[in-house]
């Protein structure tokens, strides 16, 4: 990366990034584009959630019930990563994981086809591009599946990448933008000498902010095929028994199984959840058995009351000074990355507000805040 210090030697910084994952460095980078002078503060970029992360892609699969407007920001976002998978790749000659085989949903029992038919039915209402398929289609597409399966879906434009690598290939992109990286915690966002300073520290920005971002712990693991050769090219999420699990394939023989989700701030990870992740996985996929387990890993994931992202422009308690947020991403930091950097970086260089960030303004939790988002930040 960059040289560190303080700021750049020409003057004030026009922008402060604060947070080093993929969604706070995917900013720094889209503002640098835009002829900013870009500082991103953080001691480890790329060691928080998303170094946990499975990378998976999926406006499809994550759409929830009463998730209407997050689903059209994720479909957004999706159809964003292609070009942006693409421009990250060629700005920095990395490999980033990126890969479109597309994802299966699988279901074992009777119980599991129900839950599982109720939301596909609702995703299908939202046009969302799901095909149905019969246990014998499933098998056909992934033999390695367990013979108990009963049915599922096809969701084409589910893809994933591989967040270790989108971190590493950010890094060299922010470096290459001319982006200048000091290492150092921020504990107030008041001393930072930026035009315009944005906030995007995953829960941290809790404390720097002021705002209702909680920590949503999350379990996974790594596993290593035989010889590096994983059995199946799918992404699998499934349904068994009850239990939900996913297996994201990489083209290096990896197996990323996950996760869970409990509300509490620790990273311990526990026995009960592996037992619980493997006992799923290998129910879907009995080969897994065999595989080599390599890493377990726990993080916290920023959630918010509605569980959508935090995006735009906040007045902090205390001075009033605004600043621009871009936090609360939950489970879809990975693929809302390319739609936050680019909306937030518009805004960073003086943009109206985007309409599609009317959903997730930062001030929607408490009427004073909801007044301040009413306000528009001059440039200044």
């Amino acid at each position: 990366m960059t040289a560190t210090g303080s700021g750049h030697a020409n003057g004030r910084a026009d922008v402060a990034v604060v947070g080093g994952g993929p969604i706070g460095m995917g900013i720094a980078w889209r503002c640098a584009q835009r002829g900013l002078r870009t500082v991103l503060h953080d001691p480890a970029p790329g060691s928080g959630a998303s170094s946990v992360a499975a990378g998976m892609l999926a406006p499809v699969a994550e759409s929830h019930f009463g998730e209407a407007e997050l689903t059209r920001l994720l479909v957004d976002s999706a159809a964003r990563w292609p070009a942006f998978a693409a421009e990250l790749t060629a700005v920095t000659g990395q490999d980033i994981g990126y890969r479109t085989d597309g994802t299966l949903v699988v279901t074992l029992t009777g119980d599991d086809q129900r839950e599982a038919h109720r939301l596909w039915a609702y995703q299908q209402s939202l046009d969302l591009p799901i095909t149905l398929l019969r246990a014998t289609a499933l098998r056909e597409r992934e033999p390695a599946l367990a013979p108990r399966a009963r049915g599922g879906a096809l969701m084409p434009d589910d893809h994933q990448v591989d967040p270790r690598r989108l971190v590493a290939a950010l890094d060299t992109a922010l470096d290459r933008a001319g982006v200048t990286v000091v290492p150092q915690p921020v504990t107030d966002v008041s001393t930072l000498d930026a035009q315009v300073v944005v906030v995007a520290a995953g829960c941290g920005s809790a404390t720097l902010t002021g705002l209702p971002i909680r920590p949503v712990k999350g379990q996974i693991l790594r596993l290593r095929a035989p010889a590096g050769a994983v059995g199946f090219r799918h992404v699998i999420r499934g349904y068994a028994d009850g239990r939900h699990v996913y297996l994201v394939p990489r083209g290096d023989g990896e197996v990323v199984v996950g996760a869970t989700v409990e509300e509490r701030g620790d990273t311990t990870v526990t026995a009960g959840a592996v037992l619980e992740l493997l006992r799923a996985a290998a129910d879907l996929l009995p080969e897994i058995a065999e595989y080599e387990l390599v890493e377990a890993r726990a993080a916290a994931r920023p959630g918010t009351p509605d569980n959508a992202p935090l995006l735009g422009w906040h007045r902090m308690p205390g001075d009033g000074r605004r600043v621009l947020v871009a936090t609360g991403h939950h489970r879809h930091g990975i693929v809302l990355t390319p739609v936050t950097a680019d909306l937030i970086a518009d805004l960073a260089a003086g943009a109206d507000p985007d309409p599609v960030l009317a959903p997730f303004q930062p001030g929607r939790f408490t009427a004073a805040t909801r007044e301040n988002a009413r306000e528009k930040e001059p440039w200044s």
